[in-house]
């Protein structure tokens, strides 16, 4: 019996002994646990401010005249060429001496053209903003009975240059009606016109470009898929 009851006594006091250190092992690993997930929960914490940071601004820069001053929906404003000698004001062409008329320049720098005015694709954007569509109509009358609206045209079938002409577009989503103001990369205030409207349709597949001058018959037409021309936009008095 003696022996039965210390045989008893010593299991119980391991068990105690084992139970004690059970108990510590777990809140060991529970301050780990809590640590681990601490540490996780800082790491997210940094990732997700860092993702914040890192998004682009949702408005993109306003497109600013010679002036400095944002461009607003509605009114008129002149295209110029950045560089002085590089043709006048832009204008209406009558390329054929048939309509449609087509966009291009004066042949020098002077008060002739036409201005044109700016209307963005997205309703609540009341200045013009870089990258973004819009359409471009010449505030001008022409013997044409049609919109002075700039559109994506034709291939000149000699320099395989897209031309641009006036006049709407009859597609579903009216895609080439719709061109951007992008930022040169050098000089101030100055800008690419370029076709690319992804606005008004994100899923689809453009084959993109920028406009530049194309001299034909001895005159200054517009087209894309060639040299580039900078060019500035003074508001109309």
């Amino acid at each position: 019996d003696t022996k039965y009851e210390l045989t008893q006594v010593l299991f119980l006091k391991a068990q105690k002994l084992f139970l004690r250190k059970f108990i510590c092992c777990t809140r060991i690993l529970e301050m780990k646990m809590i640590g681990l997930i601490g540490s996780l929960g800082s790491i997210w914490l940094v990732l997700a401010i860092s993702a914040v940071v890192a998004q682009p601004s949702s408005s993109p820069s306003p497109v600013l005249d010679s002036e400095g001053r944002p461009l607003e929906r509605g009114v008129e404003y002149y295209i110029n060429p950045a560089i002085t000698d590089n043709g006048g004001r832009f204008t209406l062409i009558n390329r054929n001496d048939s309509c449609p008329f087509y966009v291009g320049q004066e042949n020098v720098s002077g008060p002739e053209g036409f201005p044109v005015i700016f209307t963005p694709f997205a309703e609540e954007d009341t200045v013009i903003r870089e990258n973004r569509d819009l359409r471009i109509v010449f505030s001008a009358s022409t013997i044409c009975v049609q919109s002075t609206a700039w559109k994506l045209g034709e291939r000149d079938p000699e320099s395989q240059r897209r031309l641009i002409v006036t006049g709407e577009d009859q597609g579903r989503l009216s895609t080439g009606n719709y061109f951007r103001l992008v930022k040169a990369a050098v000089g101030d205030n100055i800008y690419e016109i370029s076709w690319c409207p992804t606005d008004v349709c994100p899923t689809c597949r453009f084959n993109c470009g920028t406009a530049g001058g194309l001299v034909e018959n001895g005159k200054r037409l517009l087209a894309l898929d060639g040299s580039v021309l900078p060019v500035m936009f003074e508001r109309n008095a």
